[in-house]
């Protein structure tokens, strides 16, 4: 019989290979839905994972990959050091969007000046309305033991509808004629994330998402920080005996999350979405839950699979449009990816073993019959 024996050390190659049977496993199954769906499912996969990188299109999808990976890859980065240290932020989402509220604010406030400032002032203020909304669940914590995913996950509720009530009140275009939405601020010369080098789709959140993976290699490789953190995930109880306080570090990993959240959503509503607007949220802060476990909170492995993630969003819009694909399909095929990732996890802690069952015992009954015992 099989039996599952938990391994005395986690396993360094199951947690390097596993990645990989899931994106396997999920090909599989997703080309499964496909063919359930009436198509074909290797053109279905091709399409996703082959056509954006090497089809007739590549001008366009490439530079998307990096437009689409930049703000997973930011927010992903920042998720990890919490997710680490056993601090579950769900509300990245929420960060992301109060992010871009207030930077866009700051810089609506500053328009139409033509001021080499005002972009810069504008990062800042994202990525401080980031930081400011993810202290609420982390302040809530520390002083009144709150569970820190309820909190994050309701307050993405609120940020979305400062996100509605901003579209069609404060922020709204005077020139947009009623409708809701801000100034287009990638039109605006002070405030637009344009192209660092052009026909690349590297924009300043792209370099920026690039930074913060080598800034958080360093930090979880050689620094106190990172030590403390790895410490508190794993045993929080030496944590304490090492000195390591709890409550400052809910805060630092809530306020990183948040910050980077924020500033991703800054460099999205100034570059790709273009303005503030009621559907400007698009999923980021939820994805990137998934990128940053399918990268093993590892800044590298994040890095790689927001760059995969992206490819699924770039790949899923391909199958829509040409092959007719439903839109819920790259959605599903992505919590597919996931559930697969989380599943195969067992393979890291556990060991798969074939047991022998116990050969039969005779034995002498009290009434001197012989029986069999196991």
């Amino acid at each position: 019989m099989i039996v599952i024996e938990k391994r005395p050390q986690p396993s360094r190659a199951w947690a390097i290979v596993t990645p990989l049977l899931a994106v396997v496993a999920t090909m599989v199954a997703g080309g499964l839905l496909f063919w359930l769906l009436g198509k074909d499912p290797v053109v279905a996969i091709r399409t996703i994972f082959w056509d954006p990188l090497f089809g007739p299109f590549t001008s366009y999808t490439r530079p998307q990959l990096l437009v689409k990976a930049g703000p997973l890859i930011l927010i992903a980065i920042g998720l990890s050091f919490g997710f680490r240290a056993g601090i579950w932020n769900i509300g990245a989402e929420g960060q992301y969007i109060m992010g871009a509220l207030t930077g866009a604010a700051v810089g609506l406030a500053l328009y139409p000046a033509e001021l080499r400032l005002v972009f810069p002032l504008m990062v800042v203020a994202g990525a401080l309305g980031g930081w400011a909304w993810a202290m609420i669940p982390a302040l809530l914590k520390t002083r009144l033991g709150t569970n820190e995913i309820l909190v994050s996950l309701m307050l993405v509720y609120v940020a979305i509808n400062l996100l509605a009530w901003a579209s069609l009140g404060p922020l709204r275009n005077p020139d947009g004629m009623g409708f809701p939405g801000s100034r287009n601020l990638s039109q605006w010369e002070a405030s637009a994330n344009r192209e660092v080098f052009a026909g690349t789709g590297i924009h300043w959140g792209v370099i920026a998402a690039f930074a913060a993976v080598a800034v958080a290699y360093v930090l979880l490789s050689r620094h106190a920080f990172g030590f403390a953190v790895r410490l508190a995930g794993q045993s929080p109880r030496a944590a304490a005996f090492a000195g390591v306080s709890p409550s400052r570090l809910v805060v630092a990993c809530m306020g990183i999350a948040g910050g980077l959240a924020g500033a991703a959503g800054l460099f999205e509503v100034t570059g790709p979405a273009g303005q503030i607007s009621i559907d400007f949220n698009v999923g980021y802060g939820f994805t990137a839950i998934i990128v940053a476990f399918l990268g093993r909170l590892h800044p590298i492995g994040i890095l790689l699979a927001g760059l995969l993630l992206a490819l699924t969003f770039i790949g899923g819009e391909m199958a829509t449009t040409q092959l007719g694909l439903p839109a819920a399909t790259v959605q599903l095929f992505q919590g597919m990816l996931l559930f697969f990732l989380l599943a195969m996890d067992l393979l890291v802690q556990y060991r798969l073993r074939w047991k022998r069952r116990p050969a039969a015992v005779p034995v002498m009954a009290p009434q001197g019959t012989v029986t069999e015992a196991r």
